[in-house]
This record gives structure tokens, sequence and C-alpha cells, in this order.
């Protein structure tokens, strides 16, 4: 399995490597507060440390639900968190007219899982030359990823990351098979394990995504302990007020105990 080199350090390597932060940009004050509270965490355990939030989210349940500022604002949010905390960003495309705005600010564009099939939007992506990470489709087991990454490297980019994020077990839930790790590990790729996507209940609320946010650490444990080397993690100051995915949302009073367990694991196991 390769790893991938981003700035000083690498992804899938001999360091745990963690991207987190809000689910969607819902103030200015909200994801600095974020990002400057987890580079702290992060720099004190020794952990490589991605900030992730998105400017829009586009697959919501329902046509009110909060989605964010937009490409534009979003991404002038972004730009600053990069600059004032010296961090690398991540963040979701849904468009193929995103990838280049957004490739100037992020340095990983993140494939949405119900769009992860969706040729154009992994060439445009593919072309920008930077990191695309590839969330795992619900609805797709984990073989079919290697086709997948195959759109991207066939347009010129082998910077590939995908991430396992839960599959649809029933109505309104999500298992996470962590035999998926292996799986996509030995198509040579990196994995990211998304803990807190795959403790979301889909539909859960009717017009809206429930979730379990108790269940994310365990199964976090459970992915760095099978082999994963890089966790995605949504983390919300109060997640019970978040404006989307709260439900799931780790609170960011707990994020350092969380990540000093998984790094002593992954210590552990590596």
């Amino acid at each position: 399995m390769k790893s991938i080199i981003l700035n000083n350090f690498e992804i899938g390597k001999d360091k745990l490597t963690i991207m987190a932060g809000p689910c969607a940009i819902e103030s200015k004050e909200i994801v600095f507060e974020t990002a400057e509270h987890l580079k702290k965490i992060t720099e004190k355990l020794d952990i490589n440390y991605i900030f992730k939030a998105s400017y829009d989210k586009a697959n919501r349940s329902s046509i009110n639900s909060f989605r964010g500022p937009g490409l534009t604002s979003g991404l002038e949010i972004l730009k600053e968190v990069k600059e004032k905390f010296n961090l690398p960003i991540l963040t979701d495309i849904h468009k193929d007219e995103e990838a280049e705005p957004t490739s100037k600010v992020a340095d990983i564009l993140q494939i949405p899982a119900f769009l992860c099939r969706q040729t154009d939007l992994l060439v445009a992506a593919a072309k920008t030359g930077k990191i695309i990470n590839i969330k795992k489709g619900q609805f797709l087991a984990p073989s079919q990823m290697k086709s997948i990454a195959q759109k991207v490297k066939d347009s010129g980019n082998d910077k590939i990351l995908i991430t396992e994020r839960g599959t649809t077990f029933g109505y309104n839930n999500l298992v996470s098979d962590m035999r998926s790790i292996k799986i996509i590990q030995d198509m040579g790729y990196p994995v990211v394990f998304d803990a807190t996507h795959s403790v979301q209940l889909p539909g859960g609320n009717g017009d809206s995504s429930s979730g379990d946010r108790d269940f994310a650490p365990l199964l976090a444990k459970a992915a760095v302990a099978a082999g994963a080397k890089c966790l995605f993690f949504e983390i919300h100051p109060n997640p019970d007020k978040a404006l989307c995915d709260g439900a799931n949302m780790i609170p960011l009073n707990e994020a350092e105990n969380l990540f000093k367990t998984l790094n002593n694991i992954f210590k552990t196991v590596n």
C-alpha cells in the first residue's frame, strides 16, 4: 500500500492521521474554535491533522435543511483557516465546475459517497492534481471501489484515498464491515475510516438524518485495530445545537481523550 505525501507528513505511513472538523461551515467563530483546539491536541499527541468542513452539503434530506455558506464565502473562510492555523484543508465538491476553484484552497478534494460513481466529477477532481478522497457509497461493496479509483488514475492522478463510511443495512441504518479496510488496502490505497458518518441513521428523523454518536469511538478504535491509518470525524463545540449532523458528531471537549486512546492503539498495532 502506498502512502500519500501531504505537506510535511505522509497519510498511511508511520503516524496516525486524523481529518476532523464541523460537518458544515456554520460560522467563522465555530470553524476557528474547532481548528485551533484540534490543532493543539494533535500537535501534543504527535498526530497528523487535516481540517475538514463543507461549504455546501448538497445531499440533505430536506430542501429546507441547512447546507452551508456556499462556494465563494465558504472557500474564503477555509482559506483563512489554512493561513491562520497553517493547516491542510479537506472539503467536498458536488459539481464538476467546483473542482478547479476549490483546488486553489483545499489540499484534498472529497467526493461524497452518493456521488462516488459520477465519472465527470471524478475526472474534474483528478485533473486538479490534488489529493482525491473518494467516499465509498453506502450502496457499494468495498471491492467495487477499484474501478472507481481507476477513473481517477486514468485521468492522470494517483493521489487517491478511499473512505469507508458504512454500508446500507435495511432502512435508516448502516453497518461497518472492518474487512473492507484490508480489502481496500490490498488494492494499494490508504483507507480512511469515517467514524461519525458510520453511526448516522440516514433519514432517521423523516426529513433529516439522525445518528448515535456514542458508537463512533467504538468503531474508530476497531478500525485502527483493523489497520486503518487515517480517521475521519465530524466534531463540533456543541453538537446538540449543530445545524447539520449533530446527532453523530463528537463534542469538541471529548476529542483529546478519544484521540489519545486511538493513537495508543495505532502505536500498538503498527
